[in-house]
């Protein structure tokens, strides 16, 4: 990584911070407004037991009014978007609140009344809930401070002085400790957007990394490859992430015709490695090993796959089946999901169990495979598949299972294989809710 992208990836953006934290303001500027003309009119309640009663009117009057406004400035920040005027609402609605408590301190005595203390709680409510910088919270404080004094020296009441400093000791207090903890909050909003913007950058690398590990498993697959005698389609579906999922057709150039199809546990970036590993390692052996069975294959295979996965130090396996096709037969060995065969002059399916084990478990497991001859006739149709087909859950946790998919097989059967293929993944898609595993479906008809 060079010098400039270093610094470009540290690098702080103001500009979209402001436009980060102009948007959290605008959202709980609709709180605070909420809190507001919901709470003034509540202490309503308690002047009918604390206030004059010649004042209880006037105050309700008072009450109602600064509740309305902040109801309409409630509707207002709801129908506008957020924008570096945003705080201006804080603004508004402490300064709109504190003139009517302001002017109820007037009517109770001036700075003699403790009704004062309604002042703290604008400054408390609103510095604590808009996330704006100190200097907000500082000169919000200050201006609620400076209303007070100004409406209470204007209106001529005598005061002791004595009161009027301890009531502003306690407001200005009062400011001190919100703008302590708005310098505080501030910072950690500043730290949790950088955090948030290193995440996001973590995960587009991440991500991209992904889509080129897809883009590799899918380009391996084989396109458009023609067996003498025969008609292959395939279609696989990747899940989200980069699965295990594997299958090749080959022709070698001594004739040879392969069909594979496996799966490697688990999930992710390894498990995709490991299934192109497997690819070019099935790969070499057939261009290089003509009149092999599928044991001798398969066993090979193992060695090297259980060396390659070893130096990567993870704990993963691989179902494989392999069959080499004939005129009128194929050998099949290898341990994966059951063969389907369509037979034409019965209009059934069959089903060839798979015996055998897996990959890269143990290091000779030439003991553990065999290799067993199918008949194949004419228009018969041979199914190999994954089993993100037959685990696909729909949303009641139902797998689609090994007779939907012979339901599928025989319900499409006389269809060219290319469609064949395509309405079995179809049903599929359609049976489950969310793809979790990669689906793989192949299917070769004897001409």
């Amino acid at each position: 990584m060079t010098e400039k992208e270093i610094k470009s990836e540290y690098y702080f953006d103001a500009k979209k911070f402001n436009e980060y934290l102009n948007s959290i303001i605008h959202q709980w500027s609709k709180t605070l407004t909420a809190m507001g003309f919901t709470l003034v009119p509540i202490f309503g309640i308690l002047d009918f037991f604390t206030m004059p009663t010649d004042k209880v009117t006037l105050f309700w009057q008072a009450r109602l009014i600064n509740a309305a406004i902040l109801v309409a400035q409630h509707f207002l920040i709801r129908h506008t978007k957020p924008g570096k005027y945003s705080s201006l609402h804080g603004y508004f609605a402490a300064i709109i609140t504190s003139l009517f408590i302001t002017q109820m301190t007037v009517e109770l005595g001036g700075f003699n009344s403790s009704y004062f203390q309604g002042l703290n709680l604008v400054i408390i409510g609103v510095n604590l809930l808009i996330p704006w910088r100190f200097m907000h919270s500082a000169f919000n404080g200050l201006s609620i401070i400076s209303i007070y004094i100004a409406f209470n020296l204007m209106s001529g009441i005598e005061f002791d002085v004595k009161i009027l400093a301890n009531n502003l000791f306690f407001m200005s207090a009062t400011v001190v400790i919100s703008v302590s903890i708005n310098y505080v909050r501030h910072n950690l909003i500043k730290r949790e957007f950088q955090l948030r913007k290193d995440i996001n950058a973590a995960r587009e690398a991440l991500w991209g990394e992904m889509e080129i590990a897809k883009k590799i498993q899918t380009a391996l697959l084989p396109e458009n490859i023609q067996l003498p005698g025969y008609e292959v389609s395939a279609i696989m579906k990747p899940a989200e992430e980069v699965g295990g999922d594997y299958y090749d057709i080959i022709k070698s150039p001594e004739g040879d015709m392969w069909l594979s199809i496996g799966d490697v546990s688990g999930h992710g970036v390894e498990s995709g490695l490991i299934m192109m590993m497997n690819h070019t390692c099935l790969d070499s052996l057939a261009s290089q090993s003509s009149q092999k069975s599928p044991s001798q294959m398969l066993e090979k295979i193992n060695y090297v796959m259980k060396e390659n996965i070893s130096k990567l130090k993870v704990n993963r396996y691989m179902s494989l089946s392999l069959l080499k096709l004939g005129k009128d037969h194929f050998l099949h060995s290898g341990k994966h999901q059951d063969i389907l065969i369509y037979r034409l002059k019965q209009n059934k399916i069959e089903i060839i169990k798979s015996i055998g084990t897996w990959i890269a478990i143990i290091d000779n497991i030439g003991d553990y495979l065999k290799d067993e001859k199918v008949l194949i006739n004419e228009g018969d149709i041979i199914l190999l598949y994954t089993d993100g087909v037959t685990e696909a859950e729909n949303i009641n946790n139902q797998m689609f299972g090994f007779e939907r998919l012979i339901e599928s097989f025989q319900k499409y059967a006389k269809l060219p294989v290319n469609i064949l293929v395509e309405n079995i993944v179809h049903d599929v898609l359609n049976f489950q809710n969310k793809q979790d595993d990669d689906i793989t479906v192949l299917a070769c008809k004897k001409l």
